[in-house]
């Protein structure tokens, strides 16, 4: 391979105790080795900064935020310290195949492309609740790709060129969610960059298991609809009447509930068929909830530019 720019890996992390060990060695194991790591401590409260400090290999560079509370400012701080040509985007809950930074980087070939997207799979899990979420693929690229908006990437598995900053800012430090739409739009409405899809280049990441988890989840959607209108203009969710609800849970338990029912016995529908409906309206609920809830903070306005920073290292 004959395109080797140099890449810095930016992972924002709070309270990554325990997902620290497997994405290291995720992100050890790359097949690209033209790139560094920089780890950001969000002001985590567990040992995630005691962690940080017993890791050994030069590529990976520990960093702190603590001023501001948001994975973005978390991920500014690595951007501001970044060395790389091109900036890689990956959480501390996500597992990076190995072959991950190799595909996610050919795109951009394409002296055109300023942002490449890879795809979100899932971890292997075995609740009901990430069979459905698997069977819907929630995380999957192809929704935020397809928005009618303006496509994005999310930054679970997101490259952009650090050119691309130098012109639009960085991620709005103050933004809580949302914050990955808004920057690929920034740089895809604002400037000449194109995006592009790396289906190959992939990282797991694990799906929500309890209902707790997949509220907050759902709510969290709605939220960034909230702020994602008041940024740019797109349209809310319209939230179902209660009529609604009603009618779709009423169609399941007469006739979708019998029906996934005699498959199952038949051997043609798992448990996930019976429950699809109940926790489709569910999901809905929790993000027409976030939606109206939400209320953009003013601080969320604030885009800082792109000055690079002496390194801010934790060792």
């Amino acid at each position: 391979m004959s395109f080797l720019p140099f890449v810095s890996v930016i992972v924002p992390i709070y309270n990554g105790e325990a997902d620290l060990p497997p994405l290291l060695a995720c992100l050890q194991a790359q097949t690209y080795a033209n790139f560094e790591c920089l780890l950001v401590d969000n002001n985590s409260n567990d040992r995630t900064a005691e962690l940080l400090n017993e890791i050994e290999d030069p590529r990976l560079r520990s960093l702190k935020q603590s001023e501001i509370q948001s994975s973005y400012a978390a991920r500014n701080l690595g951007i501001q310290n970044a060395k790389g040509e091109i900036l890689a985007f990956t959480d501390a809950d996500c597992r990076p195949e190995p072959n991950w930074l190799e595909d996610l980087i050919q795109p951009f070939c394409d002296p055109a492309v300023g942002l490449v997207a890879g795809e979100i799979k899932a971890l292997p899990g075995n609740t009901l609740l990430e069979q459905y979420a698997d069977r819907q693929e929630t995380l999957s690229q192809k929704h935020t790709l397809n928005h009618p908006f303006c496509a994005y990437g999310q930054t679970a598995n997101l490259a952009i060129r650090a050119a691309a900053f130098k012109e639009v800012g960085l991620f709005r430090p103050y933004l809580t969610t949302g914050g990955d739409a808004d920057i690929c739009w920034r740089i895809l409405r604002e400037t000449a960059w194109q995006l592009r899809f790396a289906e190959t280049a992939i990282v797991r990441h694990r799906h929500r298991t309890t209902f707790s988890e997949l509220q907050s989840q759902w709510r969290r959607y709605g939220r960034s609809n909230r702020y994602l209108h008041d940024l740019h203009g797109i349209d809310l969710m319209r939230e179902p009447q209660f009529g609604e609800y009603r009618y779709r849970l009423l169609r399941w338990i007469l006739k979708e509930f019998p029906i996934a029912t005699l498959n199952l016995i038949k051997g043609k529908a798992t448990f996930v068929d019976l429950i699809n409906t109940p926790i489709g309206l569910f999901c809905l609920h929790a993000r027409a909830q976030g939606q109206r809830q939400a209320t953009l903070s003013p601080q969320a306005h604030t885009i800082e530019p792109l000055i690079q920073q002496p390194q801010n290292s934790l060792n």
